[in-house]
């Protein structure tokens, strides 16, 4: 159920309603758009009595959503949201492309910080970087845990650049939680229902990785769940899905962006390394991706590759990277977006402190 509020909807009759909805003894959800705010009702099993909310001041309509997802779909909201980071310019979903570039993993300060250097000074807004990995084998590199944590701060610090990291479970989201700017659920994780909820209480934007198999209505469910618990800064992220292909590690399903951005209101990026697994294919498909009108990539960058804890064969050189940018800075303007120039690093960057 929805409940559309009229274009001149007073703050108080939108909090009108929202009591009435709790008092019903369900959850609104009030989303804010360009012309209007749409309440969405969630927790209820059936239909909801709408003749005592349409009645109510500043209530234009009460709809019926059919869709098995309710708050990611731009039935609540028509225009797209613009997923923002308190003190700062960057966005996901506006006109400026959202870039992460970074190593699979942290491996070290040194191995870490010299990636940082070079993305940063390419224009990249947001350092991603694994201190937790969930991988295959039990005996692979697991991550630095905290320590990588710690790392990437002082990256921030550094460089300017907003962290972007996983949580692979309940006890490493908390710290996630307390040292990055953005938390990333990976693909591993798209259904692991507990921790989308966890997330969607900590109030920090969630970068939701689609899972390897996950059809589009189970990854726009994936991100219903953690809207569901009150945290609408959801960007999603295709990022290859298995198919019968032997020429890439997965298959960047590219049709996915529009789709995506047909049904639901949420930014959606690419993740052209792990899409296809091939350092000669990340260049290629990045340049697609933003041509599709994906808005933003994430993209693995490593100084050197070969000899990479994890994924180096997916990992660009810094060399490799610079291209991309100059590559997208030229497409993007194509589907009137743009990217944004290097971010002038703080004063201790350039002193060398």
């Amino acid at each position: 159920m929805l409940v559309v509020m009229k274009a001149h909807a007073t703050e108080e009759q939108v909090r009108a309603v929202c009591e009435r909805i709790e008092s019903l003894g369900y959850r609104p959800h009030a989303i804010p758009g360009a012309v209007r705010t749409a309440i969405g009702i969630t927790g209820n099993k059936g239909a909801v009595e709408a003749g005592t909310l349409e009645e109510m001041s500043g209530v234009q309509e009460v709809i019926v959503v059919s869709k098995p997802y309710k708050l990611v779909s731009r039935d609540v909201k028509e225009d797209d949201t613009v997923v923002r980071f308190r003190g700062t310019d960057a966005s996901f979903g506006g006109r400026d492309l959202g870039i992460i570039a970074g190593p699979c993993s942290i491996e070290s300060r040194e191995q870490a910080f010299a990636v940082a250097e070079r993305v940063a000074k390419a224009g990249a807004r947001f350092f991603r970087g694994g201190a937790y990995k969930p991988r295959t084998s039990p005996y692979a590199f697991q991550g630095l845990g905290e320590e990588g944590l710690k790392i990437m701060a002082e990256i921030r610090d550094r460089f300017g650049l907003l962290i972007v990291t996983e949580a692979i479970d309940n006890e490493s989201l908390d710290l996630v939680n307390h040292y990055a700017d953005m938390i990333q659920i990976g693909a591993r994780n798209m259904q692991n229902f507990s921790l989308l909820k966890k997330a969607g209480r900590m109030r920090k934007p969630v970068l939701l990785k689609r899972g390897m198999s996950a059809t589009l209505e189970e990854f726009l469910m994936a991100a219903e769940y953690v809207l569901s618990e009150g945290n609408y800064q959801v960007v999603l992220c295709e990022r290859g899905v298995r198919t019968f292909a032997d020429h890439t590690r997965n298959t960047l399903d590219l049709s996915i962006v529009p789709a995506v951005q047909k049904l639901s209101h949420l930014p959606i990026i690419c993740d052209p390394s792990h899409g296809t697994g091939k350092r000669d294919k990340v260049l290629p498909l990045a340049r697609a991706a933003v041509a599709v009108g994906s808005d933003g990539l994430i993209v693995e960058v490593h100084a050197n590759p070969d000899r990479a804890l994890s994924d180096g064969s997916q990992s660009l050189f810094p060399d490799q990277f610079d291209e991309l940018m100059v590559e997208v800075r030229q497409i993007a303007p194509v589907v009137h977006r743009s990217v944004q120039e290097p971010q002038k690093q703080p004063a201790a960057a350039k002193a060398g402190k």
